[in-house]
């Protein structure tokens, strides 16, 4: 089985080629590069300006496969999901989020997953297998290759938000970082990535340790013990003690601050009790605290919060002593917004 080209950190890629042709000139391999990560060409045979002899020994030698659009969909907001068909068959998709400043892009690193969150449709698909790294990075370059086509501006941040936990896949997550941030691939600076977790210890010690660097988000939702484990089961296996030195861990080894991201369900956690409790557990953390208003799915156990309801509460909320967000949802009504990703979607709007 050919070794996917994209799956290749570029000094790796050099490497390969290298050990394959040693005569070749150093140039060519700048030029291979600029064709995958500048012009986001899959077609060696379109390389224009490589021999014909070496575009012919690429196809041979290496697999160029990405994922391809089986559909995509447009939100009335602007947002858009793919839904991207991979090599085995199997499904995912993706979201892109422009707005006046910045493209952000939410990527997906697994097909499905195990952690069961119980305000998210992809935990209900069960974790079905990780995402290779091309398949991550096929990604970035199917949305920078739509954003360059449309004349639009480049894509600019990218968050690893979409379906699955990274952190459960984080040997491909942090190889797929590194292609992404080296000045031959993508040049994506650390600042612009944010890998997201459910709360996933030893994943959080693992990037913490890697030395590979982008910025933490952790999904909280609740600051009770009690609550978050009826909401996410991860906190039976990692309760809010073990989380908290986890991150307080990684800010020791990072300059970047944590996103902490906190899903708004009525009845449920948007209580003085949930407040004072949240408050405790960020006091003495570097963070930034974004409030999401639940996207209902499908069959969904909860409601979305009304209006009323996330005023008030952003109003109390307000006494918190560290910079907050409401962060409104994009492509709800093309279930592309947060915890609606799932591969069994028809992809048709509400």
């Amino acid at each position: 089985m050919l070794i996917n080209i994209f799956s290749l950190i570029p000094d790796d890629l050099a490497k390969s080629i290298i050990s394959r042709q040693p005569d070749l000139p150093e140039y060519r391999i700048k030029q291979v590069l600029s064709w995958l990560y500048k012009f986001y060409l899959n077609e060696p045979e379109k390389m224009t300006n490589l021999p014909e002899e070496f575009r012919a020994f690429l196809k041979t030698n290496y697999s160029f496969f990405l994922p391809e659009i089986e559909s995509k969909l447009v939100s009335q907001d602007g947002a858009v999901k793919y839904r991207l068909l991979l090599e085995d068959g199997e499904i995912i998709e993706s979201v892109l989020i422009p707005t006046e400043k910045k493209n952000t892009l939410c990527l997906s690193t697994q097909v499905g997953c195990a952690r069961n969150c119980k305000f998210c449709a992809t935990g209900k698909m069960g974790l079905i297998r990780n995402l290779a790294t091309q398949e991550i990075i096929g990604q970035v370059i199917i949305a920078s290759k739509e954003l360059k086509n449309s004349g639009t501006a480049k894509l600019t941040n990218l968050v690893l938000m979409g379906m699955g936990e990274p952190m459960d896949n984080l040997k491909n997550v942090l190889m797929a970082l590194q292609i992404l941030q080296s000045n031959a691939g993508f040049s994506f600076s650390p600042r612009r990535i944010t890998v997201s977790t459910c709360g996933v210890v030893p994943g959080i010690i693992a990037l913490a340790d890697s030395g590979i660097k982008a910025k933490l988000a952790l999904s909280l939702t609740s600051a009770i013990q009690s609550k978050r484990r009826k909401l996410m089961p991860v906190s039976d296996q990692y309760n809010l003690i073990q989380l908290k030195q986890a991150l307080l861990y990684y800010l020791r080894k990072t300059s970047f601050r944590i996103t902490i991201e906190y899903i708004l369900i009525p009845n449920f956690n948007m209580d003085s009790e949930d407040l004072a409790a949240l408050r405790k557990f960020t006091g003495d953390l570097s963070c930034k605290i974004n409030f999401i208003p639940y996207n209902p799915g499908r069959n969904s156990p909860f409601r979305a919060p009304t209006e009323t309801e996330i005023k008030d509460f952003m109003q109390r909320a307000q006494k918190l002593p560290q910079a907050i967000t409401l962060r409104k949802s994009r492509g709800a009504d093309i279930f592309g917004a947060c915890g609606q990703l799932t591969k069994n979607n028809l992809g048709e709007k509400k």
